[in-house]
């Protein structure tokens, strides 16, 4: 069932839904078009209220679009018996921390619509947004038939531009992005209001076409969280996929990881998710310099760490060590697990962000 587009083109959001309530019929499809993929952790106040703002639409209203929920075993809360009952929701609860990357392929499995949009718990959406994004949909086979991943523009609670898309990262290009700020490190902005290709774009709002997910066999589920999207489009790219930045719709990301503090956990994680895209793309001499780095930065954070009386910390540094070891010795295995012991502190720091996004 293809989305007609309004006869003048639809010169704003606001003008496209008021067309949409208009034509719309509330006859339910057979097939969703679109499936929203949301992974949870810690977060089911966040999760539950993007899944509200999400239904505001006539598309979730029609069977046009469905929303898939895939929890990384949080603590129970009756907001998921809520979720499940109600209708073009779907949700499965796995019974340990698998990681974002292994969570989405949950989520692709069950997921019915040739295309499939991933959202972070902590992102807000205004009403109308799944009618917006399928006009959006229905007009990239006219602009690039070959276009598999879209990313959205991004902003912050504050209602400033959001970096959400960058370059393929290189030692030197890394290392050189060291002397910007944190939001600048990883994503650059965007020049203009104009569509462009790009070469990566975030997974915390990542627009992906079916087809394309499948042939790519999914996100790497040996990235636990980061750099599974880089890597993602990478992959796309070398398939002859295109990647785009795609500014005529927008969402808020409230917590980014650059505007949050980073534990050692997660910087144990962040390290991991680097070294393993370095392994898959970059030269052997580039990935040896970066495990250098990360193995000295490590024994810097945790002297200071043991200073500080910070055991946690301490421990957590000391593993990166050896996982850097472990990673450069191909030993995947080892290196999972000491990423799932410091998985386990991260529950306190993910739940800390929920029930704090607003609109």
């Amino acid at each position: 069932m293809a989305l007609a587009v309004p006869p003048d083109g639809g010169s704003s959001q606001t003008e496209t839904r008021r067309w949409l309530r208009r034509v719309a019929t509330p006859v339910a499809v057979s097939q969703p078009k679109l499936t929203v993929v949301i992974v949870n952790f810690c977060q089911w106040k966040n999760t539950a209220r993007l899944t509200k703002q999400l239904r505001r639409s006539i598309a979730s209203r029609d069977g046009i679009a469905e929303v898939v929920v895939v929890d990384n075993d949080s603590p129970k809360q009756n907001v998921a018996n809520k979720l499940r009952k109600l209708s073009g929701v779907k949700l499965h609860e796995f019974d340990r921390n698998t990681g974002f990357a292994t969570a989405v392929n949950k989520g692709a499995d069950i997921a019915t619509g040739d295309w499939m949009l991933l959202l972070n718990p902590d992102v807000t959406v205004a009403d109308g947004f799944l009618d917006d994004l399928l006009q959006v949909m229905e007009r990239y086979p006219q602009i690039d038939a070959n276009a598999g991943v879209i990313g959205l523009k991004l902003h912050n609670r504050d209602g400033t531009l959001q970096a959400s898309a960058g370059r393929f990262p290189t030692f030197l290009g890394t290392a050189a992005r060291l002397a910007l700020p944190r939001s600048r490190r990883k994503c650059q902005h965007q020049n203009g209001d104009q569509r462009q290709r790009v070469e990566w774009v975030t997974g915390g709002c990542m627009l992906l076409r079916r087809s394309c997910f499948e042939q790519l066999r999914g996100l790497d589920e040996r990235f636990f969280l980061y750099y599974e999207d880089v890597d993602f489009c990478h992959r796309a790219t070398e398939a002859g996929w295109s990647v785009w930045h795609e500014p005529s719709l927008s969402v808020t990301h409230h917590w980014p990881l650059h505007a949050r503090n980073v534990p050692a956990p997660l910087r144990l994680m962040t390290r991991h998710a680097l070294i393993t895209y370095a392994t898959k793309h970059w030269p052997r001499w580039q990935l040896r310099l970066l495990a250098g780095v990360v193995k000295l930065e490590s024994r810097l954070r945790g002297t200071f760490a043991k200073h500080r009386g910070d055991a946690v910390a301490a421990d957590c540094y000391r593993e990166l060590r050896h996982l850097v070891g472990d990673l450069l010795q191909g030993d995947t295995a080892a290196a999972d697990l000491r990423v799932r012991r410091a998985a386990s502190y991260l529950s306190e720091i993910a739940a800390a962000q929920d029930d704090r996004a607003t609109v």
